[in-house]
């Protein structure tokens, strides 16, 4: 009797086992630059891994790795598509020509402001212009930084003259390309790697809306900004295909839930609202701000702007992309986003 019993105890000691490694929760690895801190971290990633673990109800889990702590910023992609990481986001024109039609949503007056800039993105990927381009991860959802401006150490920039031979930091090659007809002296790096650069007098001012100012301490080196909205820097959180397969279909279902326009416009927003913040962070500092507004109409600079869409345009068509059919779908967005969001 009494080994009946044991035996009985033992076998719901099993069973209890089995149901608990069952029901144990799968962790999501997620990548990105952006530093811990920083409030695209807290309220657009960290914000997005609640509510992932608020709606499979603890099922999955999501391990945060800022910073570029689990991959460098240009490599963060490439991480997610061979599955170092399960979820990553970064921006396209890290990879340089990898996402040539993405990258038309950087062109000036495309977006005014970040929100405006992932509605259109998103709403191009969702209507399949930019499939090909992410074949091999799962995109989740797409966002952008409001219009980037110019920001120096000494020199007053208030025409395209004024950067004549300055080695100004470029996000990405497209904007690299309007900064070297500009006369400036284009220097590619990551975001994180622009302080340091910056102290060490490696450039002498850079392309960067104003959030990136706040979120990597770019203020307290720069002295004058140009508002001039000559491209916005458009981003990614994607995920592993391999991962996002390897789910059951109800943690598959959260993921889907926690994808597209939702996410893109919040993380719009937030963008928007850390680029107030990051502008009256350098007011306050005393700063030297000149505001060039609607610079495609601006005698000074529509033409080096116009030339460098023009040119983007044209390098997509050599290369058999339909570049100028997904412009126009970009302006189409464009005008709906905004209407939308009045």
């Amino acid at each position: 009797m009494k080994t009946k019993v044991t035996a009985c105890v033992l076998a719901a000691a099993l069973a209890g086992l089995a149901a608990t490694s069952t029901q144990a929760a799968t962790t999501l690895r997620m990548a990105h630059f952006w530093p811990g801190a920083s409030g695209i971290n807290q309220d657009i990633f960290e914000a997005w891994a609640e509510s992932v673990e608020q709606a499979s109800d603890g099922d999955l889990k999501v391990e945060m790795y800022p910073s570029g702590t689990l991959a460098k910023a240009d490599a963060i992609y490439e991480a997610v598509g061979n599955g170092i990481a399960d979820v990553g986001a970064t921006a396209q024109g890290y990879t340089a020509g990898r996402f040539p039609l993405s990258q038309i949503v950087e062109l000036p007056g495309v977006a005014t402001t970040a929100t405006q800039g992932a509605c259109v993105l998103q709403t191009l990927y969702d209507e399949g212009h930019l499939d090909a381009e992410y074949a091999d991860t799962k995109p989740l959802f797409m966002f952008t930084t409001g219009p980037g401006g110019i920001h120096t150490v000494d020199t007053d920039i208030q025409t395209p003259s004024d950067l004549e031979g300055l080695r100004i930091r470029r996000p990405t090659s497209v904007a690299g390309d309007m900064l070297e007809n500009m006369g400036a002296t284009p220097v590619g790096m990551p975001a994180p790697d622009i302080y340091t650069a910056m102290q060490r007098g490696v450039v002498d001012g850079l392309s960067f809306p104003w959030e990136g100012l706040k979120g990597f301490r770019i203020n307290e080196l720069v002295n004058y900004h140009t508002e001039v909205p000559f491209y916005t820097l458009i981003f990614v959180a994607t995920m592993s295909q391999r991962t996002y397969d390897s789910l059951s279909p109800e943690q598959q279902a959260v993921i889907d839930d926690n994808a597209g326009m939702r996410w893109a416009e919040n993380a719009g927003a937030v963008f928007d609202r850390l680029d107030r913040e990051g502008k009256q962070e350098a007011i306050e500092a005393g700063h030297t701000i000149r505001e060039v507004e609607n610079p495609l109409e601006d005698p000074d600079w529509q033409q080096p702007l116009q030339a460098g869409i023009d040119s983007y345009l044209a390098e997509l068509e050599e290369r058999g992309l339909p570049g100028r059919e997904v412009y126009e779908a970009a302006l189409d967005a464009s005008e709906s986003c905004a209407s939308a969001q009045e």
